[in-house]
């Protein structure tokens, strides 16, 4: 009796983990870009005189340039791009 089960158990497990699947995968795309977009807000806070937008005094942002400078170069990228409303979907 335990083989014919096997197979029904195995079908169970498989639809038990799509689901699962299905009802998370959303929710660690949209953590995923809040946290990328926190990261972009605080360079910019941080960094900003780069761009031209003097926020915070020079010395906090010389103390945090160590941490900063590998995302630097995506960061001006990302934030000196056009946008449009697709964007915005996706």
């Amino acid at each position: 009796m335990p083989d014919l089960l096997k197979p029904f158990s195995r079908l169970l497990n498989t639809a038990r983990e799509v689901m699962y699947g299905m009802a998370s995968h959303d929710m660690s795309r949209h953590a995923l870009r809040t946290r990328a977009s926190m990261e972009h807000l605080f360079i910019l806070i941080t960094m900003g005189d780069l761009l031209g937008v003097p926020i915070l005094p020079p010395y906090y942002s010389l103390r945090l340039l160590p941490y900063v400078v590998p995302q630097i170069s995506t960061w001006k990228r990302r934030m000196l791009r056009e946008r449009d409303i697709t964007d915005a979907l996706g």
